[in-house]
């Protein structure tokens, strides 16, 4: 097979593996932008697994049949990303993943709240397809009472603190009026004001109220009555059928690599001694020399640390991202056309959930990115305020996505990123770091935030492993966390529990920052004195999300290249 007909071949298969993607997760489809009149959101029965695996053992085959080494380039790159994507389908069905999906933090509520958030009308008739997209909620919402109850007869069996988290949210959830319900968002805000919209409006309030809600009313009796029922003491993944092989597969799902465990909790201990080290030395810059508890208990009990409201918090960050943004051309030579804004998460559900995440705008750019920050001031303390704005919004997660919708690259690549997650929070993080060359941590308190952030990292390294590969009690994951930082206590239970119930994803951050600093490291060394900023970040921006391997791999192949440019100029 020539080079030609490889690269040929291989895109041909991408795009029937899109399509078929598209076919079997709507959603997907609707926040990539594809133009559908699909009024199904999500397909989750076990029929539908079923047929997921039929078809990716199909594309899997026939991706075999094509030589790599007849690829180049991004070519070479995609086919080593859909390799990854079938595999790691098939192992997480053979996990029984489908059987025992993650209801705390980011459960069956969180999607059925985004449809909400990512729909915006343009016309009447978009409302009108919202409406029979809403109708197709509790068809989703039975699918996935059907897993579970599959699993829960397999002996599947979630953790009390999982089962417990889960009911809070969805009855804070319920609790909402209808008028402030995620659903009637796009009503609420729509520019549209054709007289047809009125009664769409009244349409959809019926169909919220008298078919969606009573589906997640019964969701929630399932949950707290059925899964409650048989609910563990343990909080390990590793504690239930199946553990040891669901676990491991969750860690090559979230970091992209096949990572030991043991490895991952010693280099997480490692790193809480440095990063403490570090903080030492900040609490002496501050006036409290070797005495860091000290330095934590003035710095929390600071006038202006816990601002006074919701709204003084969202506009805190939001000053705060302008001045991030006027930096942002000194270190990227491209930037998205795309725009994002700060809302804040709502109170009825912000005590559930961390204290700020990212949104991306809908491929199709009908409506910004969102950074979401807590409604509770006291889980936000100011000195998290810089690394969070540049963690979820510019130059982190909304800028490196809102970016890559607009490469040319395969569909598959472009717009279900959310698979390669070791990179995207790696950079997330890593901009997190990158606010030192932004002039932002000037003074001691600001040092200390950036190092309380990638020590909360480090300490995920240790906690998730503890949990479920040491026997670690929640207690001892919740002291762990509470020694090595000054976060609210409350905020340190709420993400402990997250651990427990999301296994494997927190260790995602850390190990794909460590991969970005060393691949920066090379560049430099390499380089030397021809090492831009500029075009390191371009370069970086221009892989998309891969796997950390692929990454490696690519950048590796761009400094070489640079390298001999510079050779042969001079």
């Amino acid at each position: 097979m020539t080079s030609d007909s490889a690269s040929a071949a291989l895109g041909a298969l991408c795009e029937r593996y899109w399509d078929n993607l598209c076919m079997e997760q709507p959603f997907l489809a609707i926040v990539a932008g594809r133009a559908t009149q699909e009024p199904l959101l999500f397909r989750e029965t076990l029929a539908d697994f079923d047929r997921n695996v039929a078809s990716a053992k199909t594309f899997l085959t026939e991706l075999l049949t094509i030589p790599l080494e007849c690829l180049q380039g991004q070519d070479k790159a995609t086919y080593r990303l859909l390799k990854h994507d079938l595999e790691l389908v098939l192992r997480a069905f053979d996990a029984k993943d489908h059987l025992r999906p993650t209801l705390y933090p980011l459960g069956l509520e969180y999607n059925v709240n985004l449809v909400g958030d990512i729909t915006t009308f343009t016309c009447v008739a978009d409302a009108e397809l919202y409406i029979r997209r809403l109708q197709s909620i509790p068809a989703f919402v039975a699918g996935r009472l059907e897993c579970m109850e599959a699993g829960r007869r397999e002996g599947f069996h979630y953790p009390k603190v999982v089962i417990e988290r889960t009911t809070e949210t969805l009855k804070a959830v319920l609790a909402r009026p209808l008028e402030q319900s995620n659903l009637m968002q796009p009503f609420l805000q729509s520019p549209v004001q054709a007289v047809e919209m009125q009664a769409l409006r009244k349409s959809a309030e019926a169909v919220v109220a008298g078919s969606v809600i009573p589906a997640l009313k019964a969701y929630a009796d399932y949950i707290e009555k059925q899964l409650g029922a048989t609910a563990r003491n343990t909080f390990a993944a590793t504690d239930t059928a199946l553990g040891q092989e669901h676990y491991r597969m969750l860690i090559e799902r979230f970091t992209t690599e096949n990572g030991n465990p043991e490895e991952i909790h010693a280099y997480g201990l490692s790193e809480v001694e440095r990063i403490s080290q570090e903080m030492l030395l900040i609490a002496a810059e501050a006036g409290f020399p070797g005495d860091l508890t000290a330095y934590r208990t003035a710095l929390l009990a600071r006038p202006g640390q816990i601002l006074p409201s919701a709204e003084a918090l969202r506009e805190r960050i939001e000053v705060l991202s302008k001045r991030i943004d006027g930096r942002l051309p000194e270190f990227f030579g491209r930037l998205p056309r795309m725009s994002y804004g700060v809302r804040s998460i709502p109170e009825a559900v912000a005590a559930h959930m961390p204290p700020a995440y990212a949104q991306p705008n809908p491929a199709n750019g009908t409506a910004a990115g969102v950074h979401w920050i807590t409604s509770l001031p006291d889980r936000c303390p100011s000195y998290m305020h810089i690394p969070l704005a540049l963690h979820e919004a510019w130059p982190g997660h909304l800028m490196h996505l809102a970016l890559m919708q607009e490469m040319e690259l395969p569909e598959f690549r472009r717009n279900n990123s959310a698979r390669y997650s070791a990179q995207l929070e790696g950079w997330a993080l890593y901009c997190e770091w990158l606010g030192y060359a932004f002039g932002l941590y000037d003074t001691p308190d600001k040092k200390y935030g950036r190092l309380e952030m990638e020590i909360w990292r480090a300490c995920r390294l240790v906690v998730d492993t503890g949990l479920h590969v040491k026997n670690w009690s929640r207690d001892q994951a919740i002291e762990f966390m509470a020694r090595h930082m000054s976060m609210p206590i409350e905020t340190i239970r709420v993400e402990v529990d997250r651990y427990i119930g999301f296994p494997a994803q927190a260790l995602s951050y850390l190990l794909g920052f460590r991969c970005i600093q060393a691949i920066r490291a090379d560049a430099e060394k390499e380089l030397g004195s021809a090492f831009r900023v500029r075009e390191f970040h371009d370069a970086l921006m221009e892989v998309g999300a891969v796997t950390l391997p692929v990454l490696r791999e690519v950048m590796r192949a761009w400094v070489q290249s640079r390298a001999a440019k510079l050779a042969n100029a001079a």
